[in-house]
This record gives C-alpha cells, structure tokens and sequence, in this order.
C-alpha cells in the first residue's frame, strides 16, 4: 500500500518533466499517492511548440516549481559532435537522438536537484525500454546519493498502460496530446523525432502519412532537389554554403531543408538494452544529411587504416550511448580518439536532397587523399605497374601454400 501524503514528511523530488502523456500523470500521481514536492525539471534540446506553456501546465498539475534550460547549444557542441564525429549509427539506422539526450537531461536534472534541496530524482519511462537505463546510470554516475524514483516500476503505479494514462489525464483535467486512436509515444529534438507504440507495435503494419511531422512523406516531395553545401573545420560542421553558422541554426535549417524531401525517414526493429525488440519509426532530416555529408568528407581525408579502425571503434561508441554509459571513462577515451582522426577532416561537401535520398553531389578539401592521376585508369611516372607483381605474389603468398598443402594432403589420402 503507498504511504498516505498527510503521514510522511513531504519530501523534494525533481521529476524529468516532458509535458507528454507518461510526465503529465505522473507529476500528480507523484504527489497524491505519496505526497512529494514535485520541482518539474524541462530541458530545451529544440522540441519547438511542444514546451509552449510548459511551466504553466506543470504548476497546474501540482509541481511547486517548474524550472526551463535551454540546453540547445550544450546538447549540439558537447553531445552531438561528438557523435558526428564518433560516426555513431546503431544498428545500421537509428541516429541515437534519444539516446544521446538523456544523459544531457539527467546532468542538469541533478544540477537542479542540488540547487532545490532535492532528496530525489524521478523520470518517466516505461520499465520495458532503454531510456530507464540512461537515466539511471547517469543518475548514479553524477550523484549516488541521491534517490532515483520510477514510477513504471512501482508496485503502487496503476497507470501502467498509455491508455489509463490517458483516462486519468482525462480524470484530472490535464491536457495532453494523445488519444486512445492516437496514442504513438513521440521524442523529439534538435537532432531527431521518434514514434512508437500503436499500430507501429505491429511491424506489418507500414507507416502512414500523417505519423510523419518534421518531414513529408516521400510521395508528397518536390519534383525538383535541392542542394546545400556544408563546410567541416576537423569534423565539425561550421558553415552552411559559405556562411558560419552556429551549430543550432545548421541543424535547425537542415531539418528544414531535409524535412521538405523526405530526407532520414527510418522504419526500423532494434534490439533494446534489455533484450525486447522493438520497432521504432525516426525522422532526423537534417542529422541524416550532417552523417552522410561527413561520411563524404572522411572518404577522401582518412587513410584506409585510420577509417577502417574508426568504424569498429563506432560500433562499439553507438553501443555506449546507446546504453545510457556517456558517463564513463571507456566513451570518453574513445572520444579523443576520434578527436584525432577529426584532425584533417576539413572541407566542404555540396549535398543532393530528392525524393527522400541525400547523396554527395562533390566534395572539395585542402587535405584530401585522393589523387586524380593516381586514381586515373591511365598509366603514368608515379605509379609503375610492374610493383604490383611483387606485391600480389607476396600477398598471396599464404592462400597459395596453403592450397599447396592442402594439395598434398589429399594426395596422400
């Protein structure tokens, strides 16, 4: 049974707070079931209209504070270019835009918890997905002593399903977004805009036009493309056709720009941390462009060995992130690593965006690799083909004894 409001000492909790349907019952469950003083905590990363009155909902549902960062310059400088340069991807599609948000989230949710004389820290995720683990850890990592309460995981928590979320939002009066016919649970920022649940828990079932929010559906895009050339300083996008441009306003045009192609719409089934998969559906226009625009650049700035041995270590980067381990010393050594190989990654790629596709439409760098004569089918004074005869036979040389071997031994048999 939970403990009656009027027998326990109130005690300060700082809840994630989003505004969406799970945050906006949890907030007054939080205080009616065991009587907390709920600070609401909302972290800015560029979700747009969707913190419109924010403050004045969350105060309405019973928060005796509600506190707003505008973590928009943070989140790109210090959490998406790492993970630009990284080349992060999991699972081959998804651009880790939630994942990488939430440690960013729980730093400054912890922050405020000291500020406010906080005991505790609360999120609203689901018992069944990853985001649970991402701020959990990080919780742990930034301050152990404080206490992490979630509701999903609560014995007492009977709203357990987004459809009694919905009824008791109803109950309470508190405006949200959802319906039982339209019930995706949706994250958004500067970097992506997820969409789960519903119809889209059957993986038969394609994704209708309307789900889609940020960018159009492929078959309602231009005839025409459109071209943007971005400009990289050692991995790092600065310039948006010519002009220096702060890292939020890139993204915030490339999202635009991305969106009215159709551009980085992925339909995917992921493996959780915990063992279930799922099937999300992902809009990251202008994310997809920035990935593939450097994945241009360092086709012609990185040797083979360094690019090889990057795109191991990313695997294993999408990975740490993806599991909510940013705090921790493996993800930041891995991190000056590829700050290394960022070193000559400077130049500029002219980008294609048509009918859902963006394709490198040229790519120009001071540093690049790429030789025109070299790479020319025509023979020249620098390269003398004879060398290669040498070489070939010498690398060769293991699979021909071994085939030499192999001959003999079944000679013998």
């Amino acid at each position: 049974m939970a403990k009656s409001s009027k027998s326990k000492k109130a005690e300060k909790v700082v809840l994630a707070y989003s505004g969406g349907l799970d945050t906006s019952v949890i907030l007054p469950w939080l205080k009616e079931t065991y009587g907390y003083e709920v600070i609401a905590f909302a972290a800015d990363l560029g979700q747009g209209d969707e913190l419109a009155g924010i403050k004045r909902k969350a105060l309405a549902s019973g928060a005796v504070k509600c506190v707003v960062k505008d973590l928009r310059k943070e989140f790109v400088e210090d959490y998406l270019w790492p993970l630009l340069k990284a080349g992060a991807v999991y699972e081959k599609g998804y651009l880790l835009g939630t994942s990488v948000a939430r440690p960013l989230i729980a730093k400054h949710q912890v922050e405020v918890a000291h500020a406010e004389g906080a005991t505790a820290v609360a999120h609203g995720a689901t018992g069944k997905g990853n985001d649970q683990v991402r701020f959990e850890v990080s919780y742990m990592a930034l301050d152990p002593s404080l206490k992490i309460i979630s509701p999903w995981k609560d014995p007492n928590f009977t709203l357990a399903c987004r459809e009694a979320a919905v009824d008791y939002a109803k109950k309470h009066k508190i405006p949200v977004g959802q319906t039982k016919k339209k019930i995706y649970s949706r994250d958004r920022n500067l970097w992506h805009l997820s969409h789960e649940g519903g119809d889209l828990e059957d993986p038969s079932n394609e994704p209708k036009d309307d789900l889609f929010v940020i960018s159009r559906p492929v078959s309602k895009t231009p005839d025409e493309p459109d071209y943007v050339t971005i400009g990289f300083y050692e991995g790092i996008p600065i310039k948006l056709d010519g002009k220096l441009t702060s890292g939020v306003k890139l993204i915030e045009t490339l999202n635009r720009l991305g969106g009215k192609h159709g551009v980085g719409q992925v339909d995917m089934v992921e493996n959780r941390l915990i063992g279930i998969k799922s099937r999300g559906v992902y809009e990251a226009p202008g994310g997809t462009v920035l990935v593939m625009a450097h994945n241009a650049l360092e086709s012609v700035t990185l040797d083979r060995e360094t690019m090889h041995y990057k795109q191991q270590l990313a695997l294993k980067y999408a990975e740490l992130v993806y599991y909510g381990l940013w705090f921790t010393k493996l993800r930041e050594a891995l991190g000056v690593f590829f700050d290394v190989t960022q070193q000559n990654v400077t130049g500029e790629v002219k980008m294609k965006l048509f009918k859902g596709r963006c394709t490198p439409a040229g790519i120009e760098s001071s540093n690049s690799l790429y030789e025109k004569d070299l790479a020319s089918f025509k023979m020249g004074a620098e390269y003398d083909p004879t060398d290669a005869t040498g070489f070939i036979r010498l690398f060769g040389l293991p699979a021909k004894v071994a085939a030499l071997v192999n001959k003999k031994t079944k000679s013998v048999k």
